[in-house]
């Protein structure tokens, strides 16, 4: 774990040592260049959830969760592990 840890630090440094490294002009540019994408990101995210919001059928169904075990084909053969099987005695059940 300290390996890991101790190659992503160097990596970070290395990555560090690069933009410092870099003019500031073009870290400038760089810098503006992700915001601008983050920007146009979000603008598009917005536009799309104001367009959902505005369709007329516009429903939320609330159903109930099926137990997708219950949908599968049980297999025909028994299981060999005896924790699989549930046991009972008479004597336990409810009468």
């Amino acid at each position: 774990m300290k390996n890991l840890r101790t190659t992503i630090n160097n990596w970070f440094d290395k990555l560090d040592g690069q933009w410092r490294a870099m003019p500031v002009k073009k870290q400038h540019r760089y810098t503006l260049l992700l915001f601008a994408g983050y920007a146009l990101l979000s603008i598009i995210v917005l536009i799309k959830v104001c367009y959902d919001v505005a369709q007329p059928d516009n429903t939320l169904t609330i159903e109930h969760i099926e137990n997708p075990i219950n949908g599968q084909n049980k297999s025909l053969v028994s299981p060999k592990d005896s924790i699989n099987t549930i046991l009972k005695r008479k004597n336990n059940e409810r009468e």
